[in-house]
């Protein structure tokens, strides 16, 4: 049996200020620990905040090479601390010149490297970012292996699938959903767990996009579809729950979908 408890937070970042969202960041790491979690996700976009103007102004976007460097540093130290492993999302200018949306790995250990570029972008995203290549990112995190996504992505149970073939036990989302979204966010995120037995958890982004708001519900979802732990919109939440391999296991002896699956 293999367990990790998670913990996926949401918390309404500063536009554009990279330094206090990755404060933000290493300040609900250390709740995430009280709390007795080993994985913190966090939303998408999250250290600029998801936002146009955060987006064009290129200049102030966080590189590749500063992931190992002062920047993220307090967010290293915390999770070092803490002995917790994050996820967060951020732009990142790429070393052949393109600009990703991306999820950073920050381990137990304070090591950080970009575990995952965002491949599905939507029509609007795509004056901003250069999508992901091809393939599916599987990370192991205290022995449980973790499928990748960034928000759009999660909408193709192909990109599910893959990571569920990979090894995937739980499929992980950064996400920003925008007001009038959450129905779709709802039943896409059920049915991704549903169709590969695996849990999926989402960590919502809070703020506004445009002056839209963004609607949070960061949630955990079980390998049936069946919701395990929800918050709604308030700053700073944390839904936490057990990602368990032998309910994995357990599941997909009777919905067996992911191994029924036509492989052609």
């Amino acid at each position: 049996m293999t367990r990790l408890v998670v913990a996926a937070g949401q918390a309404v970042p500063v536009v554009g200020d990279v330094a206090a969202n990755v404060a933000r960041a290493a300040e609900m790491t250390r709740q995430a620990a009280a709390r007795g979690a080993r994985l913190l996700v966090l939303p998408e976009a999250f250290l600029t905040g998801y936002e146009p103007r955060a987006f064009e102004d290129t200049d102030a976007l966080p590189h590749e090479d500063d992931l190992a460097g002062d920047l993220l540093a307090p967010l290293r130290a915390a999770a070092d601390a803490a002995e917790v492993h994050v996820l967060v999302s951020t732009p990142l200018h790429r070393s052949d010149g393109s600009v990703t949306l991306s999820l950073v790995l920050v381990g137990a250990d304070g090591a950080a490297h970009a575990a995952y570029d965002k491949q599905h972008l939507d029509p609007t995203e795509r004056a901003w970012f250069a999508p992901g290549g091809p393939g599916t990112s599987v990370v192991e995190v205290d022995g449980v292996p973790l499928g990748l996504a960034i928000c759009y992505d999660s909408r193709f149970p192909e990109h599910a699938a893959a990571a569920a073939e990979a090894g995937a036990l739980a499929y992980v989302v950064s996400a920003a959903y925008l007001e009038g979204s959450t129905r779709g966010r709802d039943v896409a995120l059920a049915a991704r767990a549903l169709d590969t037995g695996t849990h999926v958890v989402m960590a919502g982004a809070l703020g506004e996009c445009g002056g839209v708001p963004i609607t949070g519900g960061s949630s955990v979802w079980g390998p049936e579809g069946h919701l395990l732990a929800s918050v709604a919109d308030d700053d700073g939440a944390l839904a936490l729950a057990v990602l368990d391999s032998d309910v994995v296991a357990e599941v997909r002896t009777r919905q067996t979908m992911h191994a029924d699956r036509r492989r052609s």
